[in-house]
């Protein structure tokens, strides 16, 4: 039901889950928000005026890391099912971090047809090329080296040249790549995604490269690669995949519209933010 008393379309009966959509708040018009209720999980849609073009974000809040991981792995399958029908093959952006190596493992396990998918990273740490805390390690140790996607379709950014050789490299790898299908993200508790960090250039203006090489990064090590915000937003669908209870100071700032690095990421089609029902509130 909205604020004048009228019934959401699609919602005027009450499901067997009690979902509710709550009447408007009393926010500025741009920040107005309606929230689907129900027992597996709670979506909240709330547009953020901090990016150009406006940031879009849908809130989908789980009650466990495990829900919230199978909700992952079904969403990219869907995406990657969707894609190779329509197009021929499935161009997807990893993260790193603990959250999307727990769906990395899940994806091993998984049927799909792994010829034709093509694999990128948001970032990289210049690090050499078997560092354990390399995103492109973890990827391979999860899922990557257990699944039959050919090796010439995993796009590594070789970070181990150094952040701006390694950045103009990869500038080129993804130059005749106009749409990523999805991509997934991260979240820091300073609100850092990939390796685009606060008081740091995030490649969100018009005419920015595809790559940013890092140089002063707050946190080790200080060399990294990253793709900028605007290539970033260059996709069919955005996942950011946020768990864990020091989150939530990043959270609320970015639900407030505080200008948070992950708030730069803006694509057409807006951006789906998969979190624990404890990082947010109604």
């Amino acid at each position: 039901m909205d604020r004048f008393g009228k019934i959401e379309p699609g919602f005027d009966k009450p499901s067997p889950n009690g979902v509710y959509i709550s009447p408007y708040t009393t926010q500025p018009i741009h920040t107005r928000r309606r929230i689907v209720l129900s027992s597996y999980y709670w979506t909240d849609y709330m547009p953020l005026l901090k990016s150009d073009p406006p940031q879009k974000c849908r809130w989908h809040a789980y009650p466990t890391t495990a829900e919230l991981e199978q909700a992952a792995l079904q969403a990219i399958l869907n995406s990657a099912r969707k894609a190779i029908n329509l197009r021929g093959a499935f161009h997807i952006v990893l993260a790193g971090g603990t959250t999307p190596r727990r769906v990395y493992e899940l994806l091993r396990k998984a049927d799909a047809d792994w010829a034709a998918w093509h694999v990128y990273f948001g970032d990289e740490r210049c690090l050499s090329p078997g560092h354990a805390e390399r995103n492109s390690r973890m990827a391979a140790l999860a899922w990557l080296d257990h699944v039959a996607i050919p090796a010439s379709q995993i796009h590594l950014i070789p970070a181990e040249k150094g952040a701006e050789i390694a950045a103009n490299n990869y500038a080129q790898t993804l130059a005749n790549i106009e749409l990523f299908d999805l991509v997934l993200l991260g979240l820091g508790e300073d609100g850092h995604t990939a390796s685009l960090f606060p008081d740091h250039d995030l490649g969100n203006t018009p005419g920015a490269p595809a790559t940013i090489a890092v140089l002063d990064a707050p946190k080790p090590p200080p060399q990294r690669v990253s793709l900028s915000a605007q290539r970033l937003s260059a996709a069919r669908q955005v996942v950011f995949l946020v768990t864990g209870a020091a989150k939530q100071q990043a959270i609320s700032d970015w639900r407030k519209g505080v200008d948070i690095p992950a708030a730069a990421i803006a694509p057409e089609g807006g951006v789906d933010v998969y979190l624990e029902s404890g990082l947010i509130g109604s």
